[in-house]
């Protein structure tokens, strides 16, 4: 039987199966969670291997709604419905460890506080902070207050710093931004570390990123690149604008996708690129980039298939 639960920890790695995890990564499927002490451990080699060897599939934030289809040995196999995905037309699927979950779900709300700083402290009622919590985490709010918002969490009702957040009316930002706005928030990561699966502001993969700058200017896309790359408004590629995305695939643009980039403006993108790299702007001319450059799509502006 299918059950609604929460994501009770501020990120939680969703994993290709139970047994995916390593011995190296117990700091990243504990409860607390302890994602810099686990990134900070992985060596390069342990770090590609997650990717290589299809140990991870994507990330879900504090307080974010999964499907749990079954629990089996201390894992739940979940859907994240949020993140659209062909895999599964409920969303994404993967595993995560059952006690970073909170069963149950949070009521809707008329407003909901989302995330806009790169990382947000989560307040208790003794004035503590509880929480580290990543960029475009989205909590129901409660009230506003002075200086602090009252969101309700899996924890039970905490506060945020009203600095660190903006209010919407839905769960996506309903100030939908312009090219330039995706792009601008995408510049607030340069230099972060890639990490294969990675959706928040601890590392992100190509798709995450992207995935994230649209959703954070209010567009909501899939979650993987070569779905990226079939949704949108396609674009010419003489008549690009910063916020497009850019897809790339191998045999120089004929074969399958394998990377997703922000278009930035005057022939640069914006882009994770992978493990051992990080974020970077950079020019396409005379790269393998430019030879493997194949499509591209729109998300922002009068675009409305992509919510």
């Amino acid at each position: 039987m299918t059950t609604k639960a929460l994501i009770a920890v501020p990120v939680s790695t969703v994993w290709t199966s139970k047994d995916s995890a390593r011995d190296l990564d117990s700091p990243a499927v504990s409860n607390p969670v302890q994602i810099n002490e686990w990134l900070d451990s992985l060596t390069h080699e342990t770090r590609l291997a997650l990717c290589d060897e299809n140990r991870i599939q994507s990330q879900a934030l504090f307080g974010q709604e999964v499907l749990v289809m079954e629990e089996k040995d201390g894992w739940s196999r979940v859907i994240i419905p949020d993140q659209a995905t062909s895999k599964d037309n409920q969303g994404y699927p993967g595993w995560v460890p059952s006690a970073q979950l909170s069963h149950g779900e949070l009521p809707h709300t008329d407003t909901y506080a989302i995330i806009t700083s790169k990382f947000a402290d989560l307040i208790n009622e003794e004035n503590e902070v509880e929480l580290e919590l990543s960029f475009q985490t989205i909590l129901p709010v409660v009230k506003e207050h002075v200086h602090v918002i009252e969101v309700l969490t899996p924890l039970g009702t905490r506060f945020l710093k009203q600095k660190d957040v903006i209010i919407s009316t839905t769960k996506v930002n309903d100030q939908k931004g312009s090219g330039q706005d995706i792009v601008t928030s995408g510049e607030a990561f340069l230099n972060l570390p890639y990490l294969w699966g990675g959706m928040t502001s601890y590392g992100f993969d190509c798709s995450g990123f992207s995935y994230t700058m649209c959703k954070a200017n209010g567009y909501l896309i899939p979650r993987d690149a070569n779905d990226q790359a079939k949704a949108g408004k396609e674009v010419a590629l003489d008549l690009l604008e910063p916020g497009d995305l850019l897809f790339f695939a191998y045999e120089e643009g004929k074969g399958s996708i394998h990377h997703v980039g922000i278009y930035h403006g005057d022939g640069q993108m914006i882009h994770s690129p992978n493990t051992g790299k990080t974020i970077e702007t950079l020019s396409l001319k005379g790269t393998y980039y430019e030879k493997e450059l194949c499509i591209a799509r729109r998300y922002w502006g009068e675009t409305e298939e992509s919510s």
